[in-house]
């Protein structure tokens, strides 16, 4: 029995809409909920730049979504950003590990200014 192509993408598409929708549903109520200013830059939002602004889920969980909003907070691109960046580095996954998996101590321009002057 041949296996139907096109299953693959008839999951990937209806996990994207499933995604979407329970996006929009917790940006729409955080947005309700909160004033349109960042939690950590306390940058202001208007309708013109609204889409810059993002929720935040503070346990990471985006399936942990509680009307009240206990778990969310609106915060700009740059920043959400930001905050993500410092929880992978916190867990050490901003670290270069090499194969033996241990952290890389290798520096290349260790000895730059010596072979500059060659």
């Amino acid at each position: 029995m041949a296996a139907d192509p096109g299953k693959l993408d008839r999951i990937v598409a209806d996990a994207r809409r499933a995604a979407d929708a329970r996006q929009k549903g917790y940006r729409e109520q955080a947005l309700k909920i909160y004033p349109w200013i960042c939690g950590r830059c306390a940058r202001e939002f208007t309708h013109a730049n609204l889409r810059e602004l993002t929720v935040h889920h503070r346990d990471h969980n985006h399936d942990n979504n509680p009307p009240d909003g206990s778990n969310w907070e609106l915060l700009c691109l740059y920043c959400h950003d930001n905050e993500h960046q410092r929880q992978l580095e916190a867990s050490g996954g901003g670290l270069k590990v090499g194969a033996g998996g241990t952290a890389a101590t290798h520096s290349p321009f260790a000895n730059l200014k010596d072979l500059l002057k060659r």
